[in-house]
C-alpha cells in the first residue's frame, strides 16, 4: 500500500486545537499503540495546536503516520509572527495559558525526535516524532506531506520509500485526475512497485507502464540514492530540485512529456548532483512550482521534515492533489 495521506488540521479556532488532539489520538490507535502512548500524542498535538491557535497566524497541523508504518509525525507550520525567544519556549513547564501539557518543552521531552525552526516575521515550523520505546521514529533525512484536493479524502498522489542494503529508493506517483478513480491508480502504481523496488530505474519505469495500460495513467519519478550517488528518472511533470547547503537551488528537469500506463516514452535516468548536506525536493503539480523564483533563506535552511510542511503550506494548489517529498543527501538532523 502507498504512504496514508496526510491528515491537514487548519488551526483557525480554539475547538481545533481539541481537534488536533483527537485525531493524533485515533492515528496512534490506528497503529497500534496502547491507551497511554496514544494520550502522549494526543497532548503533543494539542500541545501544538494550542500555541498556533494563541500566538500564530494561518496556523496548520499536518498529522501522518511515518514509514514503516509504526511511527508517528504532528508537524505545526504558521505565517508569523515567530518567536522571540525560542530558548525560553523550549523550556519545560513554560506553558502558554490554556494549553493540554506543558508548552513546547514538554513537546520536545515526550516526542522521540523534536526540530523547531522559528524566525521573526516570517513564522514558525516544528515536527515531533513519536514512536514506540525502542523503535525509531522515522527517517529524519525523509519528509513528506500528500494531500487530496481539497474537500476530497482521498487522492491521486501517492509515494513508497524502499531502503535495502543502503539503497533508498523513492516513488512518487501523480495519477491523472482526482478522488477514487485517481486514487486506484496511485495504489496500483505502488502495488507494481513494490514487487521488485530495486530493479534498475529504467526497469521500474517499464514495469509501471505495463502495470497501468488499463488506467488512466499516471505521472512518475523515481529518485535512488546509494553510496553517495543519486540518480533521478521520471515521465511527466513531476519536478525535481536540489537544495543545497549554500541556498542555492539547482534543477533537474521534469521528465520528458508522457502518461505512465497510455503513451510513456523511453524512459530516460539523470544524475543528480546533490553534494552533502544539501536536500532533495520531488513535488508534484499540486505545488506551484514558482517557490524557486525567490524562495527566503530561512526555507532553505530548513531541514528535510521541516522544509516538506513549508513548501507544502505556502505553496500548495488546493484545487490539486499534491505532494512534497524531501530527502536530505546524509543522514543528520538538529535539534
Amino acid at each position: 500500500m502507498p504512504q496514508p495521506l496526510t491528515e491537514q488540521i487548519r488551526i483557525d479556532h480554539e475547538s481545533a486545537v481539541q481537534h488536533a488532539g483527537s485525531v493524533a489520538r485515533s492515528t496512534a490507535f490506528s497503529l497500534g499503540w496502547s491507551d497511554s502512548l496514544a494520550e502522549r500524542a494526543a497532548v503533543v498535538a494539542g500541545e501544538l495546536a494550542g500555541n498556533l491557535a494563541k500566538h500564530a497566524s494561518q496556523g496548520v497541523i499536518y498529522l501522518q503516520p511515518l514509514p514503516p508504518g509504526d511511527a508517528m509525525e504532528i508537524i505545526a507550520v504558521d505565517r508569523g509572527p515567530g518567536m522571540l525567544d525560542l530558548a525560553l519556549c523550549l523550556t519545560d513547564g513554560y506553558s502558554t495559558a490554556g494549553t493540554l501539557g506543558g508548552g513546547l518543552g514538554a513537546v520536545r521531552r515526550i516526542a522521540q525526535e523534536f526540530t523547531i525552526r522559528t524566525e521573526r516575521g516570517t513564522g514558525t515550523v516544528a515536527s515531533a516524532r513519536l514512536a514506540v520505546p525502542g523503535r525509531p521514529a522515522g527517517d529524519p533525512g525523509l519528509g513528506a506531506v500528500c494531500l487530496p484536493v481539497e474537500g476530497e479524502r482521498v487522492g491521486g498522489d501517492a509515494w513508497r520509500i524502499d531502503e535495502t542494503d543502503g539503497v533508498r529508493t523513492v516513488v512518487l506517483v501523480d495519477a491523472l485526475g482526482h478522488g477514487e478513480t485517481a486514487a486506484e491508480v496511485a495504489r496500483a502504481a505502488v502495488r507494481v512497485h513494490r514487487r521488485d523496488p530495486s530493479r534498475p530505474l529504467p526497469e521500474v519505469l517499464t514495469a509501471l507502464n505495463k502495470g497501468l495500460r488499463h488506467t488512466r495513467g499516471a505521472a512518475v519519478a523515481v529518485l535512488r540514492t546509494e553510496r553517495g550517488r543519486t540518480e533521478w528518472c521520471g515521465v511527466g511533470n513531476i519536478r525535481c530540485r536540489v537544495v543545497s547547503p549554500d541556498g542555492t537551488i539547482a534543477s533537474v528537469a521534469s521528465g520528458p512529456p508522457g502518461v505512465v500506463g497510455w503513451n510513456m516514452p523511453r524512459p530516460m535516468v539523470r544524475r543528480v548532483e546533490s553534494p552533502p548536506g544539501s536536500t532533495i525536493v520531488l513535488h508534484s503539480d499540486g505545488i506551484d512550482d514558482r517557490w524557486i523564483r525567490s524562495p527566503s533563506p530561512f526555507l532553505l535552511r530548513l531541514p528535510p521534515p521541516l522544509l516538506a510542511a513549508a513548501l507544502t503550506h505556502a505553496h500548495r494548489i488546493a484545487r490539486d492533489d499534491s505532494t512534497v517529498l524531501t530527502i536530505g543527501t546524509r543522514r543528520t538532523h538538529d535539534l
